[in-house]
């Protein structure tokens, strides 16, 4: 076993079932491999909570290795990887940092329920406009199958007015970025990221370094995942991808990207410290959940 200093997995295992305690340790860097082992496998020891359907993050004891040379800075066969710190993270956009405004205020604007607007609309024209393939021009000439006229300046506005931090993301952006992590976007969207950009100001917690209108691919294309990891270089186990969409997770799982589904801004925290992550659990700006 390569932590080697408790035998873990049972207790782990047994911890799934007990009543949620939220008991944190915080994870601290530590030059010395063998105490930031100790330091791992007490703070596991000490969490009794429940992480849902991201509980195979604490599958194996490889995953463990690979969670404990993240924190560290060092690879199993204590290898010195300093000079970067690692998880590098990618992070879905809309409705997991950022509110979207398509299921609820777009059919607003249109009046009409959302089940006539996905009727009506035409059915590529979107995800062309993701993928960079067309421009304004030809989404606004093309929203509806019938190309009727739209209020295209109105729809972006519309579209502004509903961009906004889902509930807790904006706190644990700043926790990230206080310890030095390595944050991307790694989104489906079109150049509207520019109006979230403009009117959030994210880019001060992350790099829109992977877009679909810039890239071209949109997930779950597994060539988007790996064009990401040889952008980075960095193996697949040293990359976090946070997302809402479950078959989007997967798809990064396939490459060998850890994976985690999005629920809460509550629940990536415990995720993350789970893994590893050294963020401060006692942060006062973090709320974290009591059962």
């Amino acid at each position: 076993m390569v932590l080697g200093l408790l035998p873990i997995q049972p207790i782990l295992m047994a911890s799934l079932f007990s009543p949620p305690v939220v008991s944190f340790s915080p994870i601290r860097p530590s030059s010395n491999p063998s105490k930031m082992a100790s330091n791992f496998n007490h703070t596991l020891l000490r969490r009794s909570f429940s992480s849902s359907d991201n509980t195979d993050i604490i599958g194996d004891t490889k995953l463990f290795s690979s969670s404990l040379s993240m924190a560290t800075g060092c690879s199993s066969d204590g290898a010195d990887k300093t000079s970067r710190k690692l998880p590098v993270l990618l992070f879905d956009i809309m409705d997991t940092l950022v509110r979207d405004p398509f299921y609820d205020d777009v059919p607003a604007f249109f009046r009409m329920p959302m089940e006539e607007l996905l009727e009506l609309k035409h059915p590529t024209v979107w995800i062309e406009f993701e993928k960079g393939l067309i421009d304004e021009a030809e989404l606004e000439k093309r929203f509806f199958k019938d190309e009727r006229p739209i209020d295209f300046e109105g729809l972006k506005n519309c579209m502004i007015s509903g961009y906004s931090y889902l509930e807790g993301i904006e706190e644990l952006l700043i926790a990230l970025k206080e310890k030095n992590y390595e944050i991307h976007a790694f989104t489906n969207y079109p150049i509207w990221y520019e109006m979230i950009e403009e009117k959030l100001k994210i880019s001060k917690y992350l790099s829109w370094t992977f877009c679909s209108c810039k890239n071209g691919k949109r997930k779950p294309d597994p060539e988007f995942y790996l064009e990401a990891l040889r952008h980075l270089k960095v193996e697949p186990a040293s990359c976090i991808f946070v997302d809402d969409r479950k078959k989007n997770v997967e798809a990064a799982k396939e490459v060998g990207i850890i994976g985690l589904h999005f629920r809460s801004a509550d629940l990536l925290f415990q995720d993350l410290c789970l893994l590893g992550l050294d963020i401060s659990p006692d942060e006062p700006r973090l709320k974290l959940p009591t059962t």
